[in-house]
């Protein structure tokens, strides 16, 4: 990692040169596994990007998306449609003997007399024009009886066939090729004058040597053209040059090697699943697909759910996958955090991948988040040692670090080491005397006076230098001999690196060292805090996944939380159940956050809490009592035996009670009983205050 966060590329893995392959699914569609890749599946990039995607509500899967009706229609039952058919028919029947056998009159064939001469009495044309009147009667006949008797919506009904286990039919392009709209002409930049340009991507497109990947990235490019006027000829000359591998990520990738979730890089939407069709679904949303962008990640997601409910692999990998691909467009930058061997994908598809603990890592981890302020490291590094103990006063911990941060950093132009530090904290005295001398022959008096407080104050009361040093030495193990280097002898990597497109999974040792993995889960949740809101450029959407948050959130990071939203980042939390935060930090987690996100398999006091966040609403009940009647005289009766023939139910008078009722929107109960495996209740929030009321959604489909 150079001074600017940019990491040299000597020692990846070799890439193969060229274009990439042709997708062997649609871009929006996602990946298709390798056993049913066929060459012809999927639409091209251009049919890909011609499909709609109209505005649609918050968390709705917009690639072909059509809205529905806010309310649904009503329904009747197919055995009263039959009934009100085969009524229909009979009359029908009736009435065309009647009026063939002549016993309502000629009255209905006088149009037949009127519209023909009478020359034609008892030749072949009047028997032609009379069996055409004939059909014509029929036919008013046949559509007026068949409107009375719904038989339209009785054949649909009938002839209607469930279309499980049919592969899905892509949607059909709203817009043609050739078109000015059209998004795979590049109008964009023919409007400006690079028709060349245009020309040579359009090909790109047609030839299958660009991808979905490619067109968002260098869309991208074209945006900060836009911007600064200056960039114009360097990007007009690499995709005149280059074509659709123009205006690379620095690795020089232009996919990732796997896809395990579906993706929409145009809108930047990732499918999660299908809402819920039940009924308590608004019907608008029943049967469409979920989907995350950054417009909601921005707010930060909460998901909790005992293990093996599918955290991991349906909501943590397909997250980071589509930031990971937006990462290649330059577009955002992602850091993943996560046990080692938890499956968020392959290394080639990362960047930088940090194996704490591990001797093979290419990478390290700078303790000190990048930052070259003592002040600032010692309140980082305070959250991440002490911020989870109950009582501690934080800044008084921030305090006696920055004490011998400043000193050292003054005396040896960087901060101590693990080791170094251990032994500052527990003031040994060679190691204190030697930075005591270095200071002094620097002529740095004020560091002196900083380091002779530190040392008045050891072992006093309510000093937390023991405590510090009790979890420093929890990193000073030799398992992290090699790692925390700060002589410049490493490649540590720093969230400081946050304005460029990078792709980060770090792998925590919570197996072999549990408690060490808590410091530091904690420690990168405050440097990501602090560096994406100080960065000058928020253009990127910087990212933090947290694949197991437990033990991970404090006071000071909860606060940092809520100031995401406005640095256009965010942060996922990932839980077995929220007794793995602090009790007097839940009810403000699930404040603190604009996505909530309960799986299957929640106790009833986690769903208590998510029901108390997501509050009740009102609605419309009613209560209709049914009363038999009983008829008397033998016409009435059997008038009703006749409608409780074609209607299958009994006579009845109905009183209707309507009133309105506050009632939560999930109970603890419901959350913790009825969502079905593989299932999830989900709420959403997006940075502009726009809201998604929790659904249950599908995570399998």
């Amino acid at each position: 990692m150079d001074a600017d966060g940019i990491h040299d590329t000597s020692h990846r893995v070799p890439r193969p040169a060229g274009p990439p392959p042709k997708p062997a699914s649609p871009p929006g569609l996602g990946y298709v596994p390798a056993p049913s890749r066929a060459p012809s599946t999927g639409p091209t990039l251009g049919d890909w990007l011609r499909v709609s995607r109209p505005a649609a509500e918050v968390g709705v899967w917009r690639y072909g998306h059509v809205p529905r009706a806010a309310e649904e229609p009503e329904v009747t039952p197919t055995r009263q449609l039959i009934s009100g058919a085969a009524l229909s028919l009979v009359v029908g029947l009736m009435l065309w003997s009647l009026l063939w056998n002549g016993y309502l009159g000629s009255f209905w064939i006088w149009p037949l007399l009127m519209f023909t001469p009478d020359s034609w009495r008892g030749t072949t044309s009047f028997v032609v024009a009379g069996w055409t009147w004939y059909a014509i009667v029929a036919a008013t006949l046949i559509i007026t009886f068949g409107r009375l008797g719904r038989w339209p919506e009785l054949l649909r009904r009938l002839v209607r066939r469930p279309a499980t286990g049919k592969p899905a039919v892509p949607p059909a392009p709203t817009v043609l090729p050739g078109e000015p709209a059209d998004p795979a002409g590049w109008p964009q930049l023919r409007a400006s004058g690079l028709t060349e340009a245009a020309e040579r991507l359009t090909l790109e497109a047609q030839s299958g040597r660009m991808n979905d990947v490619d067109y968002a990235r260098i869309t991208r490019a074209w945006e900060s053209v836009r911007v600064d006027s200056a960039r114009m000829q360097p990007f007009e000359v690499s995709v005149r040059d280059k074509g659709a591998a123009a205006c690379l990520h620095p690795s020089g990738a232009r996919d990732l090697p796997v896809r395990a979730a579906r993706h929409d890089l145009l809108v930047r939407q990732v499918l999660l699943g299908t809402v819920d069709t039940g009924a308590r679904i608004p019907y608008a949303r029943r049967g469409t697909g979920f989907a995350l962008d950054p417009t909601v990640l921005g707010t930060s997601l909460l998901a909790v759910g005992p293990s093996g409910t599918g955290k991991t692999g349906r909501l943590v990998r397909p997250v980071v996958e589509s930031l990971a691909l937006q990462a290649l467009a330059g577009q955002a930058a992602v850091i993943a955090v996560a046990a080692v061997g938890a499956q968020l994908g392959p290394d080639t598809a990362y960047d930088v991948v940090v194996r704490i603990g591990d001797p093979n890592s290419v990478y390290d981890l700078d303790l000190y988040g990048g930052t070259t302020d003592a002040d600032e490291a010692a309140t980082l590094l305070a959250e991440g040692f002490v911020g989870d103990i109950p009582g501690m006063d934080v800044r008084r911990a921030a305090t006696a670090l920055s004490q011998l941060l400043g000193p050292f950093r003054a005396a040896y132009g960087r901060f101590p080491s693990v080791p170094e530090l251990r032994e500052l904290l527990e003031q040994m005295k060679p190691a204190v005397d030697a930075l005591r001398q270095a200071l002094e022959d620097s002529g740095l008096q004020t560091m002196l006076r900083e380091l002779d407080a530190r040392v008045r104050q050891h072992n006093g009361p309510a000093d937390p230098g023991a405590l510090l040093a009790d979890r420093v030495a929890l990193l000073d193990r030799p398992a992290f001999a090699n790692f925390f280097d700060t002589s410049g002898a490493g490649r540590p990597f720093s969230l400081a690196a946050l304005e460029h497109p990078l792709r980060v999974r770090i792998d925590l040792p919570e197996r072999a060292h549990a408690d060490a993995s808590r410091i530091l889960a904690r420690l990168l949740l405050a440097q990501f805090n602090a560096s994406a809101t100080a960065r000058a450029d928020r253009s990127l959407f910087a990212f933090l996944a947290f694949d197991d948050a437990s033990h991970t959130l404090t006071p000071g990071t909860l606060r940092g939380l809520q100031r995401l939203r406005s640095a256009n980042a965010g942060v996922l939390l990932a839980l077995r159940t929220l007794d793995e935060v602090p009790e007097a930090l839940r009810t403000a987690l699930l404040g603190a956050v604009g996505c909530r996100m309960a799986f299957a398999g929640v106790t009833t006091w986690d769903g208590q809490r998510f029901a108390e966040a997501w509050g009740t609403e009102w609605v419309e009940t009613r209560v209709v009592t049914h009363r038999t009647v009983f008829a008397d005289q033998p016409l009435t009766r059997a008038i009703h035996s006749f409608r409780k023939l074609v209607s299958g139910k009994a006579v009845t008078t109905d009183a209707v009670t309507v009133r309105q009722e506050e009632r939560e929107r999930w109970s603890a109960s419901d959350l913790a009983h009825a969502v079905p495996p593989g299932h999830a209740v989900l709420s959403l929030t997006t940075v502009t205050g726009e809201r998604a009321a929790p659904l249950l959604v599908n995570l399998t489909t």
